[in-house]
């Protein structure tokens, strides 16, 4: 390969062709190819150091090859990775009691990606409208809101309401109904057709660029729901394991102190959770909730093959055990408060930043351009050349979201490297 550097260790630039010639092309991804990582750092092949500021869409909260969670992954390792659920293993009902237990909730249904737990809940949900609720045979309903993202399997993109998620995937499964986000008189109208078995949504919305409702707007949906017979289901696969400066973006205004005591302001009826649960290290994820909606799932109607598989479970333990003891939660509540601070500042004093919004170390800054325009994803190539990694959700917004142990000096030279490139771009 002629661009071979002269250790013949592939070049960026050779890894960039080869994934393009070889791998569908369902991504496009910044020109930066990462060998790796530490903590809040990345390198890349050439040796290049970055700050991650996506966190892998928070999936690292924990870090970069967390020594705990990487030590639980190689002990287990060397033990038993899979038996299938053909067979009970000695982690898997460890790691349900211990989640069940981190909660509040009766049962865990474990599973492996994000979008795999929506498909769960969606599932479960039906299954509790006919049997638990009365609903007449594939009658039930669900209800959903604009610009979400659950995933991209045919039931998530049947509620989306992005064209590029959808275009030419129809036809589409029934039975959903989208209205309006942070609408609670849309909400409300919704909820009078009696078939509506659940109401399905992102406490925050992350990838419609970190889109926060307005403050009462959870516990009122919360409080409709519960007159009317409905399930509330939070998807929190981004939102939760402490990203937003709680343990869960449901939790609100709770008063829980390290640990959480699991008063949840909004205690959701299904709890979807995944990325962080296993801190970035193995695919996990789960769906929570108590006996009377999970007990509706019997043997043979639900599974995976990798679905609580024990070294899955053990990495998901350690993970969960990292952001309690380093009470990652609250930390992301201060270095949150920090971040928007310095942006805030960026924002009064450039044209380039329009606003920024978040919560936690959950955040977004929108570029003072159109959303159909390349300046977000250009902004992002310039700070990435500066030594900071995120990414754009739209062509006027990018979301910023480090590893939860970010300290206050890492913080400031995060922040440094995104003025300096807010004082040097140009479009």
């Amino acid at each position: 390969m002629g661009n071979s550097t002269a250790t013949g260790k592939v070049t960026s630039r050779e890894l960039i062709e080869i994934e393009y010639r070889h791998g569908a092309h369902n991504y496009k991804p910044l020109p930066v190819v990462l060998s790796r990582g530490e903590g809040i750092y990345v390198w890349d092949v050439e040796g290049k150091k970055y700050i991650d500021f996506l966190s892998a869409y928070s999936a690292v909260n924990q870090g970069h090859c967390h020594p705990r969670i990487v030590s639980a992954l190689i002990d287990q390792a060397g033990k038993l990775t899979l038996t299938s659920r053909a067979f009970h293993n000695d982690v898997l009902g460890p790691f349900e009691k211990f989640a069940t237990e981190f909660f509040g909730y009766d049962k865990l249904l474990p599973m492996n990606t994000g979008v795999e737990a929506v498909e769960t809940a969606i599932k479960l949900c039906r299954k509790w409208a006919y049997q638990k609720k009365g609903i007449a045979e594939n009658e039930a309903r669900i209800v959903f809101v604009e610009r979400n993202f659950h995933g991209r399997t045919m039931g998530a993109i049947s509620a989306s309401t992005d064209p590029v998620a959808r275009k030419d995937f129809g036809p589409y499964v029934p039975g959903y109904d989208i209205i309006p986000y942070d609408d609670i008189p849309a909400l409300e109208k919704a909820l009078e057709n009696p078939n509506v078995a659940g109401f399905l949504f992102e406490p925050i919305q992350g990838e419609a660029g970190v889109v926060v409702p307005s403050e009462n707007y959870l516990t009122d949906a919360y409080r409709l729901c519960k007159e009317k017979n409905v399930l509330f289901i939070a998807d929190e696969v981004q939102t939760g394991i402490a990203r937003t400066g709680k343990l869960l973006a449901t939790c609100g205004n709770c008063n829980c102190q390290n640990p959480c005591e699991n008063q949840y302001e909004t205690r959701p009826d299904i709890l979807i959770l995944g990325k962080a649960i296993s801190g970035g290290v193995f695919p996990v994820s789960g769906v929570l909730a108590d006996d009377e909606i999970m007990l509706c799932i019997k043997p043979g109607e639900h599974g995976s093959t990798f679905g609580g598989n024990p070294l899955g479970s053990r990495v998901a333990m350690a993970a969960l055990e990292v952001i309690r003891d380093e009470k990652l939660a609250e930390n992301a509540e201060l270095m949150g408060r920090e971040f928007r601070r310095r942006m805030q500042a960026l924002v009064d004093k450039y044209d380039l930043f329009k606003l920024v919004r978040g919560k936690g170390l959950l955040n977004a800054v929108v570029i003072n351009d159109s959303p159909d325009s390349k300046t977000a994803s250009d902004f992002c190539e310039e700070m990435a050349k500066n030594g900071l990694l995120a990414k754009p959700t739209h062509g006027n917004i990018i979301r910023f979201a480090p590893p939860l142990i970010i300290n206050e000096s890492q913080m400031k030279e995060a922040c440094d490297i995104i003025e300096r490139t807010v004082q040097e771009f140009k479009h």
